[in-house]
This record gives structure tokens, C-alpha cells and sequence, in this order.
């Protein structure tokens, strides 16, 4: 028989298959219970939260996509319709497995140590007398019931809210039939209620407590139930650039348009009657395929507050500090530590502190003339911003370039903007129709012997709170033919210039994707003439088909190759004639793994580049991206050291094999190495030597 091309369908899997695969082992975490008990809680919202995501973003693209006359998307050549379809399946499933997990798992077991979210009918006499007056003072005031009617129309429902749908029967004030309601949950109102101590203590939702309490909202009034909604909608932003002369008002126009984009999920509860969910899908436009019916709370997100609230140390992960690099204590002089040679911090085993103090120390030196940075996501009150207001004021040269579209980020973006435009700052914006995501700090420094630029290029968002759960890497450099393409790339993005031939990195939408290719290709070449050939690659996802494609021609000619891609993996390993030399894993711990990073065996000598960028079309073609180097010997040995420890993880690993399916190396508990568990120790260790 002849063998199938490369590019044939089943040498592919489907991204969003892939995507529903990957939060399938975030909760496996939370079925984990050798984990810390409120972690395993975390794992379970974020697997949620994840979903809600997956919907408002994915899904809804597939829905806008339905209607068109388009036969298939993607190398998998799976059609709309089909993908939507096996996404109701799986999310289903999964949706199921997530209750389950919930009921049959977790609650027993925070029960069982002390944590008991109470029902109604849990109540004492005095826990009712105390939650009703909750009700009364703090709940009832800024609740508004909607009575529908003709002329009260089903009211606008915001996206991922709590709502309750109540029938009712007997007449109003008005003499008017009452037959449904709706009672909005605004969102300024805590959905997890502590009881005091002295009433046995305990924690109730506010669901549960509005359900209870529902009958006080329509006196005089019969209320025959009461069952929670949420409905999942587009939240996807459009904005046309090259429509709109000032995109930052565009933007502030389109978020106000986000939390009532078109519907594309709901969620009821278990009990919540036929009738009345079907009234439901009519007022959103939706089919019973998009009908989620859970048996709990309809936002497990809200849980993870009991993680906080339950103040309970003992059921999280052991607390850690960051360790200081050796060269950067605190009170160290950045720029002569940097000048000593490159400075490679891995987060969040090392401190992210050192990018905070350059920045602090480069608005407080008189030597320092300009400084330019480019933000992603800072998060709210960002130091981070802070420390670009001080530079600001200080009457150093600040430039920004602030990516408004950070989904999900848009609104702090905007915001952080202002400040840095009333203390000054330039804020640029990037370029019209590509996503500025390259993490590139750049300080502009008079010496003796001229100017010098210090740079740090990293793999993550300049953002202290995830530089804590995040792994990533962060380059510091003085690297002249470094700053020389930073520089370059800095004035494409804040002036018209033509593409820079930059000297050591690749970026995308220019060299970045013929690079990675290039070099791959280069491994192959080696592998054919009889010489070791060798790519070891760190990610979140693999997604672009030429890259796996090249991948495949590869591993065809002998070149072994080690993938750890942590969410999405369009490529399948293990095929025979195909990529019988390609094995996946993907780690999934207590930190998030960020990292980019892609090694090249070179012949026996390494390269090795960290990047902003994983392997995906967007990425490489509709993005402002990085990969740098590592020119100092001594980093790269220490990356590649981290490789191969990710490769030896047998704890926290998922092989993906040739069926496209993911199995863990070894039963929870039972493997003898954790990577991130090693860091961790080896981090802490040398920070007490």
C-alpha cells in the first residue's frame, strides 16, 4: 500500500480538540489527591474558567464560521459543523466530570476537614436567622426581580452572570397574571458568604442564600421554583485598524459591547425544568446542543475563594520565596552586574524583582537618557507601571508601546496608557493589524566609552503577580549586537521604517517562522549525512502545519526530537513513516508553564533560542514577536539542563501518542521526579548557601 503524504488529515489533530484534551489534565489535577487539598480546588475552577474561555473565544469563532460556505478549516480537514459537534461531546464530558469531581471528591473532603459549604437544609435555626438578615441588609437591596410580561420584555442578560429564573403564580399589585421572573445577581456582590465561628462557622453561596430567601423578593406572590442560569457569551472584540482613527477609543466602545455579545452556551441546573430551560435557549437563540445542565453551583469558578477565606495553609502548597540570583542581591547595581557578563533568571523559582529594580534604578540615574518597553498584560496597579510613571516624572526619554488588544487585559491596558501619558511617557500602540507580544525592556545608558544598552527579553508578560506562577525565562544583556536589534525593532514599532536585517534575533511577522523552519531543516541535512540530528522545543502550543510538517520531514530522516508542549499539539508522534522519531509530553504542576524555548543540536554546538512566540500561525504571521539567543555558553548548558530535566518528569507528565491521546507516565504519586518540584529545591538551596 502506498504510504499516506505528510500533509494527509489523520496525521493531524484538531486544535480545539487538543485545547478540550488539555484542561482534561488541568482537572486531572484536581482529581489528584496525593495535591493539597485547596489546590486541588484551584485546579478545578481554573479548568472551569478555562472552559468559560474556550467558549467565549473559540467556539463562538466556529459559531460566526457555521453559516458560511466554507467545506473544512484547518489540515485536519474537519468541517464547522463536525467540530462543533465533537466540542459538544467532549465539553459535555467534561462538564460532567467537573461536577462529578466536585460532589463526589472535593466537597466530601473539605467537609471532612473542616470545610463545609452548607445547603439550606444544612441550616441551624440560628445560621437561617443570621444568612436572612444577610439577605435583608446586604443581598435584597440591589437585587431588581423582572417580571416578564408584554410589556416587560425578557431583560438583557450580561455575559457569565448569575441569574435565576422563577415561576411564580397568583396576581401582582396590578392585578396582572405573574408566570416567570428573572432576578439578576449583580457582580459586586460576594458569591461566597463566611458564617461567623460562634455559629459553627461554614460557608454558604449566594446562590444558595438568594434561592432561600427568593420568596421575600415577590410578596404577596406564590413562587412555585427557583433554578440559577448563566449564559456564555461572545466576548471576542473586533476592531477594524485600518477603519478607526483612534483605536483606543474604538476598543473603549467595543468593551462596553463585551458582556452582550451573541450567546453561545447555557448553563442550568440539574432541576431546572424542561419547560422553562427551553424558554431559556428561545430568548438566546440557542439549540439544545448548546444546553449545559450541571449539578451544582452554576459557576464553579466562584469557589476558589474558599481557598482564601478558609485561611487553611495546610491544604495549600508549601509557601516558597524566590530566590535573589547570585549577582543581583538586593541592593545591587544592575548595570554593573549586567556588564559582568548575560544574566539568565528562570521565574518563579528566582525573583522578578531585578526587572523592577533596573527600571527603578534607571529612573533614578543621571546617566540614563531613554528608556522603551513594550506591555502585553501588567495587570491592574502595576509596579511595573509604576516604575514607568517615576522614569516619566524623572525626565528620562520613556517610550511604551502598550498592546490595547491583550484580551481580556483590554480595559487595564487603556487605563495603564493614560497614566503613562499624563506623566509623559510616549505610548505608542504597535502597528496596525499585528499584536505587539514581544517582552522587550530596553535602558539607554551615557558612559564613558558612549552609549550602552541594557535589555532584558523575556518569555512572559512584565507582570509580578504571574512572574509567581508562571514559569518563565528572562534575559539580561548588554549584548551590543542584542541592544543593536532591539533598538531596530523599537523604531519599526514607533516610526515608518522599512524591515531591520537584525543581527541575532528573529521576529516574527518577518524571520521568525522561516527561522524556526530553516533550522529544523538544517537538523535533517545533519541526520541525512550521517550525523546526529537533534531539536529539543518548549511550549504552549503547536499549532502551525508547515513547522509540523518540517517536523514530520525530520523525523523522517533520522532527527530525534523531543517536544513538551504543554496546552494544544496539532502534530501526532509516534506514526510510522511519519514521526515515529517525535515524542510529546506535556507537563502540567503547581506553576503554569510558559515557557518558549527552542533547541537546535547544531552539530555539537547548541543553539538555543527563548522566545515570546509558540509555534502558531497567529504567532508567526499576525504578531510582533522575539526569539533571542543565548550566546553565553554557561545560560544555554543551564537551559538545556532544564530540558532534559522536563524530560525526566515523571510525575506531572502526559505522553500524547500516535491515537492522538494523552496518558500519564506514571500513576499520581508514584513517580520519583517532579521538574518543577527540583527547581524549586534547587533554587532554594543555593539561595541559603
Amino acid at each position: 500500500m502506498k504510504p499516506l503524504p505528510l500533509e494527509a488529515p489523520q496525521h493531524f489533530t484538531n486544535r480545539e480538540l487538543s485545547f478540550l484534551a488539555f484542561n482534561q489534565r488541568v482537572l486531572a489535577q484536581a482529581q489528584d489527591s496525593t495535591l493539597p487539598l485547596l489546590e486541588r480546588l484551584r485546579f478545578l475552577c481554573i479548568s472551569c474558567n478555562n472552559l468559560d474561555e474556550f467558549f467565549e473565544i473559540r467556539v463562538a469563532g466556529l459559531k460566526q464560521l457555521q453559516d458560511l460556505p466554507l467545506l473544512a478549516v484547518g489540515p485536519e480537514q474537519m468541517s464547522v459543523h463536525v467540530q462543533l459537534e465533537a466540542i459538544h461531546a467532549a465539553a459535555l464530558a467534561l462538564v460532567h466530570e467537573q461536577y462529578a469531581c466536585l460532589n463526589e471528591q472535593l466537597l466530601p473532603e473539605l467537609e471532612a476537614a473542616g470545610i463545609r459549604l452548607l445547603q439550606a437544609d444544612d441550616w441551624t435555626i440560628e445560621q437561617q436567622t443570621f444568612l436572612q438578615a444577610h439577605f435583608h441588609d446586604q443581598v435584597e437591596p440591589v437585587l431588581s426581580p423582572l417580571g416578564l410580561d408584554p410589556a416587560r420584555p425578557f431583560p438583557r442578560i450580561q455575559n457569565k452572570s448569575l441569574n435565576f429564573i422563577v415561576q411564580l403564580a397568583g396576581k401582582d399589585a396590578f392585578g396582572r397574571d405573574s408566570d416567570l421572573a428573572v432576578v439578576q445577581a449583580p457582580r459586586s456582590l460576594p458569591r461566597v458568604v463566611a458564617l461567623p465561628a460562634a455559629l459553627g462557622g461554614g460557608y454558604v453561596l449566594l446562590s444558595t442564600i438568594v434561592e432561600a430567601f427568593v420568596e421575600q423578593l415577590f410578596a404577596g406572590v406564590h413562587v412555585r421554583s427557583c433554578h440559577q442560569f448563566r449564559v456564555t457569551r461572545n466576548s471576542d472584540l473586533f476592531v477594524d485598524d485600518e477603519e478607526v482613527d483612534d483605536l483606543r477609543r474604538a476598543l473603549e466602545g467595543e468593551l462596553a459591547h463585551r458582556r452582550y455579545g451573541a450567546a453561545v452556551r447555557l448553563e442550568t441546573v440539574q432541576d431546572c425544568p424542561a419547560e422553562v430551560t427551553q424558554f431559556l435557549l428561545e430568548q438566546f437563540a440557542l439549540s439544545s446542543a448548546d444546553h449545559h445542565e450541571v449539578q451544582g453551583p452554576v459557576n464553579l469558578n466562584r469557589l476558589s475563594a474558599l481557598c482564601e477565606l478558609a485561611a487553611r495553609p495546610d491544604l495549600l502548597f508549601p509557601a516558597f520565596t524566590p530566590a535573589a540570583h547570585a549577582r543581583l542581591h538586593d541592593g545591587a547595581n544592575l548595570f554593573s552586574a549586567i556588564q559582568q557578563g548575560d544574566l539568565l533568571l528562570q521565574h518563579p523559582f528566582q525573583s522578578f524583582n531585578p526587572v523592577l529594580d533596573l527600571l527603578r534604578q534607571a529612573a533614578a540615574d543621571p546617566d540614563v537618557l531613554a528608556i522603551k518597553q513594550t506591555l502585553y498584560r501588567t495587570g491592574g496597579d502595576s509596579p511595573i507601571g509604576d516604575a514607568l510613571v517615576a522614569a516619566a516624572h524623572a525626565g528620562k526619554d520613556v517610550t511604551v508601546i502598550v498592546e490595547l488588544r491583550a484580551r481580556f487585559d483590554e480595559e487595564a491596558n487603556i487605563q495603564l496608557s493614560e497614566r503613562l501619558q499624563e506623566a509623559g511617557a510616549h505610548v505608542m500602540y504597535g502597528v496596525v493589524g499585528y499584536k505587539t507580544h514581544a517582552k522587550l525592556l530596553m535602558v539607554v545608558r551615557r558612559e564613558t566609552s558612549g552609549l550602552r544598552r541594557y535589555c532584558h527579553l523575556g518569555t512572559g508578560n512584565y507582570h509580578p503577580r504571574t512572574a509567581r506562577t508562571y514559569t518563565d525565562y528572562g534575559l539580561f544583556t548588554c549584548d551590543p549586537q542584542i541592544g543593536a536589534d532591539v533598538h531596530e525593532i523599537f523604531l519599526q514599532l514607533t516610526s515608518l521604517t522599512r524591515t531591520p536585517q537584525l543581527r541575532q534575533l528573529l521576529q516574527s511577522p518577518f524571520t521568525l517562522h522561516e527561522g524556526i523552519i530553516k533550522r529544523i531543516e538544517r537538523e535533517a541535512e545533519l541526520a541525512r549525512s550521517g550525523r546526529p540530528g537533534r531539536i529539543i522545543a518548549r511550549m504552549n502550543a503547536l499549532v502551525d502545519a508547515q513547522v509540523i510538517l518540517a517536523l514530520y520531514r525530520a523525523s523522517g530522516a533520522g532527527v530525534q526530537i523531543d517536544l513538551i508542549v504543554r496546552g494544544i499539539c496539532c502534530l501526532r508522534p509516534g506514526i510510522a513513516g511519519v514521526s515515529e522519531n517525535i515524542r510529546v509530553r506535556s507537563v502540567i504542576g503547581r506553576f503554569l508553564e510558559h515557557p518558549r524555548v527552542y533547541c537546535f543540536g547544531n552539530d555539537g554546538t547548541p543553539q538555543v533560542y527563548c522566545s515570546s512566540a509558540d509555534l502558531m500561525e497567529r504567532n508567526f504571521f499576525r504578531r510582533v514577536e522575539v526569539a533571542f539567543p543565548l550566546l553565553d555558553t554557561a545560560l544555554r548548558d543551564s537551559v538545556l539542563a532544564d530540558l532534559e530535566l522536563y524530560l525526566q518528569d515523571d510525575q506531572q507528565a502526559w505522553l500524547l501518542h500516535a491515537d492522538g491521546h494523552y496518558r500519564r507516565v506514571s500513576a499520581p504519586g508514584q513517580g520519583r521526579i517532579s521538574a518543577q518540584q527540583v527547581l524549586l529545591e534547587r533554587y532554594a538551596s543555593a539561595a541559603m548557601t
